[in-house]
């Protein structure tokens, strides 16, 4: 991957967000009062330790924050054999009912072939489907369903990076076919699996991320338009995620005719009602790009149902594949996909989050009664 000066040339992709200055300092007292609120991983080794392990401590700069055992073991980090982060009274407190039984089916998933569900789990473990599944959140901070997700999701991305048939890497990742895994491969990955492999490679993406109402905006542009609007709280976050889609692009920041370029952009989204001041670089599966002109013909302040939306592209009962077109859309809200509900108009899921799909239709709604 190449950049222009200060760009994101050297800043590497970390699974997680840096210690904070009070943090690091916990680490290097070995602070026992803190034993429990937080863990760190080490991005060199893939271990994940207590603030209090007796361990050679890494470099700073190697070192990520995670609240819970269960988001390290998601991103792919192995608990330490020394201060043992995911034993009894690392998270919830000395005897804290049933977690060794969790811990143990945790390590179950990560080589298991399928998944158990939710009330295999729960038996398993003795214990009800509804509290096994709030203990193992309380504990992990992950539903059991997240963490299979995270688990499935990062053999993919392990089994893409060998030269493995896609088809094999898709089953031995735990799906049970390759169309259930097409359905969530760009909501998850980013892109399509063949994407992923090649990251980016011969493309030239213009990025910038600023500010708005709704939180960070990330745009980037190729050379045939507007190829991605992303949404989020954390500017780093986005830049990460970013990043780790497209490492073999060339990615381009801090251009300036590119920063005049997302004002527009930024002005689109707190003024709704306008058209588009760009070209957008569309790019899907025909499916895809049939739901996306569908939303994009729907009328400022209105919503409307998957159900609807199959029915208008003639295709009534392909309501699940609309969600999944949905969900695939990188051009947050040019492409309005937040204007589809549920058919009792209650919201739904949103790449970006149900709230700011709240706030978006929102900001919508306002623009209409200033008008009226």
């Amino acid at each position: 991957m190449s950049c222009s000066q200060n760009s994101a040339k050297d800043q590497k992709f970390i699974p997680g967000r840096q210690l904070t200055a009070a943090e690091w300092q916990a680490v290097l007292e070995r602070d026992v009062a803190l034993v429990g609120q937080f863990y760190y991983g080490v991005v060199t080794t893939m271990i994940f330790c207590r603030p209090t392990c007796p361990a050679r401590r890494p470099k700073q700069g190697n070192a990520v924050y995670f609240a819970k055992p269960g988001e390290a073991m998601a991103m792919g980090f192995r608990p330490c054999k020394r201060c043992q982060p995911t034993e009894t009274g690392a998270v919830g407190g000395a005897g804290a009912p049933h977690l060794a039984q969790i811990i143990a089916l945790c390590h179950q998933l990560e080589s298991a072939e399928t998944f158990p569900c939710l009330d295999e789990m729960a038996v398993g473990a003795g214990l009800s489907a509804a509290q096994f599944h709030r203990l193992f959140k309380s504990y992990l901070g992950v539903t059991p369903r997240a963490y299979c997700e995270a688990v499935r999701q990062r053999r993919i991305k392990e089994g893409l990076a060998t030269k493995a048939p896609i088809t094999t890497v898709i089953y031995e990742s735990g799906y049970g076919s390759s169309a259930r895994f097409y359905e969530r491969a760009i909501q998850h990955l980013g892109m399509t699996a063949s994407g992923v492999r090649k990251k980016g490679r011969g493309v030239q993406l213009k990025f910038a991320i600023g500010e708005t109402s709704l939180g960070a905006v990330l745009v980037a542009l190729s050379t045939r338009g507007v190829a991605a609007i992303e949404l989020g709280e954390d500017p780093e976050a986005l830049l990460q995620q970013f990043q780790l889609r497209f490492a073999d692009a060339e990615l381009v920041g801090d251009d300036p005719e590119f920063n005049g370029l997302i004002a527009q952009v930024i002005g689109f989204i707190e003024r709704p009602g306008q058209a588009f001041p760009l070209p957008l670089d569309i790019r899907g599966t025909a499916f895809q790009r049939q739901v996306w002109e569908a939303l994009m013909a729907i009328p400022l302040g209105e919503t409307t149902s998957y159900g609807a939306i199959a029915t208008a592209i003639g295709k009534p009962h392909a309501y699940r594949a609309v969600a999944g077109a949905c969900a695939a859309n990188k051009l947050a809200i040019a492409i309005p996909c937040h204007r589809v509900v549920r058919l009792d108009g209650s919201l739904s899921g949103y790449r970006w989050g149900v709230e700011t799909k709240r706030a978006i239709l929102a900001l919508e709604k306002s623009a209409l009664e200033q008008e009226g």
